[in-house]
């Protein structure tokens, strides 16, 4: 029997294993995913075609927010790296873009810094000319004074840094650059082109250059007072500059663009897209699917100490019944899993689980589902729940960019792909 202070050491090792952050290639918290999400895996389906092309491809990846897309996609760029080819990753809302007011200009602008940064061997002197000319536009807007004759490539990528941070974190300084730099952003673009040009010289034969932005997808949804989204200005009316890049790109897309009136216009523009659905924890019948809660306690097994792997009842939750219903709470939604599992750790003083902890958890996190629901979208999930299907329909749509709307895959008898949405169950009280 483990004392107080052994117990409390192994709450705290269990609450910050559960962090919903994303994994790093060859974690052994990883778990596999794909036998209950449709079989779409982005090593194959992403890489293999950036691999087989001979153009450059420009594809889009979607799914909710915390459902494992970045998981997915460092696999992808180990896999690719791996075999040779240069992958340049970056999660664009971590310095580079506000994720609450975001335009195409911010995503070139981190394309650029970043491009910068992984080819040390090209010649950065189209891009430092360039700079130049907008650091003599922006120099009543910058912090510090700057040499323009002085620019190289350490100074100009800590003026690219700077642009970046100051767009994303200086509402007021924001609109201000967007304002200077729109007007070139066509000979930034060549300058960027001659730089990966040059850049790809240097690369073995047959090496290949990734860009990968990912987190685009939480950029916020703004609608315009002409009815466009700010999701359609970047990702439709932007598409020509998104792939005017000489490499090969994959942007994260909002997964309420995915399905919208636009959806064959993105397919035309950049290929279809591939979404990450959540993991399948019941059946569209409501009845519970086995196989999704298996993969779910498997997530759990991996991120408890070693110790209590073997037995995750009684020593972790105190009956198969706790452990089910945590699982099932979550939707299939791994965010929500993880997050469950820490606010039930903070509600637990002895291991294991009790019912209780799992009850006021679950109940903390409907209070933030049930807050996000507007009053006149509770008639839409409610017609959702019934039918397990979603029309093309901006409130629907909302409703899939905030969560409570789930997305579904599976294989039928005649394996056919099939796709089918519900509310989140922590809703279904509420409706």
């Amino acid at each position: 029997m483990p004392s107080l202070q052994e117990m409390e050491d192994l709450l705290d090792e269990m609450y910050n294993a559960f962090t919903p952050t994303p994994l790093q290639p060859g974690d052994p918290a990883y778990v596999d995913c794909r036998e209950v999400r449709g079989d779409e895996d982005v090593v194959e389906e992403l890489g293999r075609t950036m691999r087989r092309s001979r153009d450059f491809t420009y594809q889009l990846y979607s799914g909710y927010r915390g459902s494992g897309k970045t998981t997915e996609l460092l696999r992808l760029k180990k896999d690719l790296e791996e075999r040779g080819h240069v992958v340049v990753y970056f999660a664009a809302d971590e310095e580079d873009i506000s994720v609450q007011d975001a335009q195409y200009t911010d995503i070139l602008l981190a394309c650029t810094r970043h491009l910068l940064k992984k080819l040390k061997e090209a010649n950065p002197d189209p891009i430092l000319t360039w700079l130049k000319g907008r650091l003599q536009d922006l120099k009543d807007l910058m912090l510090t004074e700057i040499d323009i004759d002085k620019v190289n490539l350490e100074v100009g990528l800590k003026e690219f840094a700077k642009l970046t941070a100051a767009v994303r974190a200086e509402p007021a300084q924001r609109q201000k650059i967007r304002e200077r730099i729109e007007p070139h952003t066509e000979t930034l673009l060549q300058a960027l082109n001659a730089f990966i040009k040059d850049g790809s010289s240097h690369l073995p034969e047959k090496t290949k250059l990734l860009v990968i932005a990912d987190n685009l997808d939480r950029i916020v949804p703004i609608f315009r007072e002409n009815g466009r989204s700010n999701h359609e200005e970047i990702f439709l009316d932007r598409h020509e500059q998104l792939k005017n890049l000489n490499c090969h790109i994959i942007y994260t897309v909002p997964i309420s663009m995915i399905y919208s009136r636009w959806a064959t216009e993105l397919k035309d523009n950049y290929g279809i897209p591939l979404v990450l659905p959540s993991i399948m924890v019941r059946q569209e019948n409501g009845e519970p699917y086995e196989k999704g809660l298996e993969i779910l306690q498997t997530v759990i097994r991996r991120r408890v100490p070693p110790s209590l792997r073997d037995a995750l009842v009684p020593d972790v939750f105190e009956s198969d019944k706790v452990l089910r219903d945590l699982c099932l709470m979550s939707g299939g939604y791994v965010r929500d899993l993880v997050q469950l599992m820490q606010e039930a750790i903070t509600k637990t003083d002895v291991l294991p689980i009790q019912a209780r902890a799992v009850q006021r958890a679950a109940d903390a996190l409907r209070d933030v589902y049930r807050r996000a629901v507007e009053e006149e979208q509770w008639a839409v999930l409610r017609e959702v729940n019934q039918s397990k299907k979603i029309e093309n329909e901006q409130m629907q749509r909302s409703l899939l960019f905030s969560r409570c709307v789930l997305e579904y895959r599976y294989f039928d008898d005649n394996e056919d792909k099939q796709t089918w949405y519900d509310v989140h169950p922590l809703l279904w009280k509420e409706l």
